[in-house]
């Protein structure tokens, strides 16, 4: 389970407890990729134990700072800390013993989901689309289970890499689910700062976080990635946004979106948290749609075949493929060379890299 590190009597304790101290000459600043709430971040390398480098990214602690901002920074370190999963940003270490203090991460070559999704505008497949939203689906399903909320999960605050694997990060206004507080799953607190278009209305008016309420802001989330990060609620201002939802009013379905998808996101803003779906069940209605995507309205089977083809960077053939009746990789174990050439596939490299896909594929099958 989670432990909350403000618990502590002093933040230095816990980050003993849950962090690892880094050696800074270890470390390589090369490049400010942004600014964060306590100083900059940097993309670096960090040397390993066999001198190999790996990059990493930094977050350092601006010279100037309050000692609330120091305690701040501890504070969200111990958090991350305590993280490990395949779709939560992992902590490598902190850097305190020395200035300027930094909190030491994996680089996500992709940045943050929102600009990618804006720079991808109408480039990324249902399918792909679906499989970032499940990443952080598995990632906030891990959160829950360790009774953590986040409340602040939005497009902005998950980091994407070069294989496109999405992962939970920013937990500066994150919080625990208290022990005595479990049967009802909230958290109440008086101050901080609201994320409106993204917060549950119990959160927004009663500051009552939970994992339900979590759930609320992954269904915004799941709107921002169908819509390839629009603003949610447009140009509406913040009194609006709550007026409205209180009225009833729910964000209709992005552009070419699946009715499905669409579906699932009306059924995370129930307004009665009970009503919401478990990150337990979101996910297993998200694997659904990527291994058997065949429901009306939700996502054509050959999304996944394109997808393969464009990551192999033959997609031209994608209706080859499907007219010929196959519409997942998993179906093209037993196609043949000749079976290419029968198609139409008249370039012998292109044939050839296609099989050398499928046998890549049947590989990693096996393995």
């Amino acid at each position: 389970m989670y432990v909350d590190p403000s618990n502590y009597d002093k933040p230095e304790d816990a980050i003993v407890e849950f962090t690892a101290e880094i050696d800074a000459s270890l470390l390589y600043l090369e490049m400010l990729i942004g600014k964060g709430e306590f100083g900059e971040v940097y993309k670096g390398s960090m040397t390993g134990a066999l001198g190999k480098k790996h990059p990493v990214a930094v977050k350092t602690l601006k010279k100037d700072t309050t000692p609330k901002s120091e305690r701040d920074f501890l504070l969200e370190a111990s958090v991350m800390g305590q993280f490990d999963c395949p779709n939560v940003l992992k902590l490598k270490g902190v850097v305190t013993k020395y200035r300027p203090w930094m909190i030491v991460m994996e680089f996500m070559s992709n940045g943050s989901l929102d600009n990618f999704l804006k720079a991808n505008d109408g480039r990324l497949s249902h399918l792909e689309l679906i499989s970032m939203a499940k990443g952080v689906g598995v990632g906030m399903k891990y959160l829950a289970e360790m009774n953590f909320v986040h409340r602040d999960l939005a497009a902005r605050n998950v980091l994407i890499d070069g294989n496109l694997v999405c992962k939970v990060s920013d937990f500066g206004l994150s919080r625990e689910l208290e022990e005595k507080e479990s049967s009802r799953g909230e958290y109440a607190t008086t101050g901080g700062k609201i994320p409106i278009r993204w917060t549950a209305p119990e959160a927004t008016k009663y500051r009552k976080f939970s994992s339900a309420s979590d759930v609320w802001s992954f269904g915004i989330f799941l709107w921002e990635i169908m819509s390839f990060a629009e603003r949610p609620y447009w140009d509406w201002d913040n009194f609006k946004v709550m007026e409205e939802i209180d009225n009833g009013f729910r964000l209709p379905a992005p552009l070419n979106c699946p009715k499905g998808v669409h579906d699932l996101m009306m059924k995370c803003w129930k307004t009665e948290r009970v009503e919401r779906p478990s990150f337990t069940e979101i996910n297993k209605i998200l694997d659904g749609w990527i291994e058997k995507p065949t429901m009306e309205g939700d996502i054509d089977l050959s999304y996944a075949l394109r997808s393969w083809l464009e990551s192999i960077k033959m997609a031209e053939y994608t209706e080859y493929f499907v007219a010929a009746g196959y519409q997942r990789p998993r179906e093209l174990h037993s196609i043949k060379e000749g079976d290419l050439k029968e198609w139409g596939i008249t370039l012998v490299g292109h044939r050839n890299k296609i099989m050398k896909g499928i046998k890549n594929l049947q590989a990693k099958k096996n393995g």
